[in-house]
């Protein structure tokens, strides 16, 4: 199998909200759009697909649930002066900035709906 690119879809209440962090915060861009959907790409990572909690396109079983749980991880180079371009651009750092034994170094914000999204850098080994 050849992969060509990824996609993570997450159900949320409102996708234009987290659309407009991802596209201000993170730079990614929109690819398309409709109603309860929105579909956005970046050259660096994996693209996102935001559903709205009940749209018919997802499986009955769970159609109402949403993205509790789910983290959206982003390896940086410069996890320091993301943390301060974030905070100055107004985001609120929901898990201040720590180093794991592991040898990663991790913060989060968290999107108008809830997603947890984590910026990491791993530490030299």
């Amino acid at each position: 199998m050849q992969i060509t690119a990824s996609t993570l879809a997450l159900t949320v209440e409102d996708v234009t909200t987290s659309a407009a962090f991802l596209r201000q915060h993170f730079g990614y861009t929109e690819e398309m759009s409709a109603d309860g959907f929105v579909s956005l790409k970046h050259d660096g990572g994996v693209n996102v697909v935001y559903l709205r909690r009940g749209i018919e396109v997802l499986p009955e079983s769970y159609r109402h649930d949403t993205a509790a749980g789910v983290i959206l991880a982003f390896v940086v180079d410069d996890l320091a002066g993301e943390e301060k371009r974030l905070r100055g651009e107004g985001v609120e750092i929901t898990m201040p900035l720590r180093e794991e034994p592991w040898g990663e170094k991790l913060f989060q914000v968290t999107d108008p709906n809830g997603v947890a999204i984590e910026l990491v850098e791993w530490a030299e080994q």
